[in-house]
């Protein structure tokens, strides 16, 4: 399942869009601002994001530049006949294409297969498992559930947030700063604090020995990452 972030200050253009994309299987986010949406890029597994140029508090120009700075994801602009330099500008800061307002469903729903063919083709987003298992740990992000040796584990919602952004990227090294902005999806304020007070009890609960973790390490001075067991394929 691909996503899709739909971007527009108009209610009715995001709910109309949203029916026919999720006809099609896809499933969709919703912005209104160009600050929601740059949160959402940063936060969440985006495939395409349809953009509106004129909105309140970040325009889908200013929007562009700033997704570009994070994210390769493929982005249509949604423009007005009489935005047609503000067309161009986007073209020329990183989008992908555009669909003239007003427009027919159907048409957008064609560049949106078109662009996200031509991620994928080139390497680009690829639709993470739904089921993770490393050692004995597995999240089923289906389920929501995370098991341990085959027994359930009872982890927060931000515990599991931390630990499927681990598993999800085994080996990767994430600042409290990086796991803040991710999970907590805000402006990192005392990120080292809130972060390591989750970890502890992460590891209280999948690892056996807390003081000697088998799957949640720390990188001192960077961050924390989780590592694959040692028997295990990479």
């Amino acid at each position: 399942m691909y996503n899709i972030l739909i971007c527009d200050d108009e209610n009715d253009i995001v709910s109309a869009l949203k029916i026919y994309l999720c006809a099609e299987g896809y499933r969709v986010f919703e912005a209104y601002n160009g600050k929601e949406a740059l949160d959402i890029v940063d936060r969440e597994e985006i495939h395409l994001v349809l953009l509106d140029i004129m909105m309140p508090k970040m325009d889908g120009i200013t929007a562009t530049t700033k997704i570009r700075e994070i994210s390769n994801v493929p982005i249509i602009l949604l423009t007005a006949k009489s935005e047609d330099t503000d067309k161009v500008l986007g073209l020329n800061i990183g989008a992908d294409d555009y669909v003239t307002k007003p427009f027919n469903p159907v048409e957008v729903i064609a560049r949106v297969k078109s662009n996200i063919r031509r991620y994928i083709q080139l390497g680009g987003g690829e639709v993470k498992p739904s089921r993770i298992v490393i050692g004995g740990i597995t999240l089923d992000d289906n389920e929501k559930s995370v098991y341990l040796d085959g027994e359930l584990v009872a982890l927060t919602p931000r515990e599991y947030d931390i630990l499927k952004l681990f598993m999800q990227n085994p080996g990767t090294v994430f600042s409290p700063k990086d796991i803040y902005r991710k999970v907590w999806g805000e402006i990192p304020i005392n990120a080292e604090n809130a972060v390591a007070v989750h970890i502890r009890h992460m590891r209280e609960k999948l690892e056996i020995n807390p003081a000697d973790p088998r799957y949640i390490k720390v990188v001192w001075g960077q961050g924390y990452k989780i590592e694959r067991a040692q028997n295990e394929k990479v």
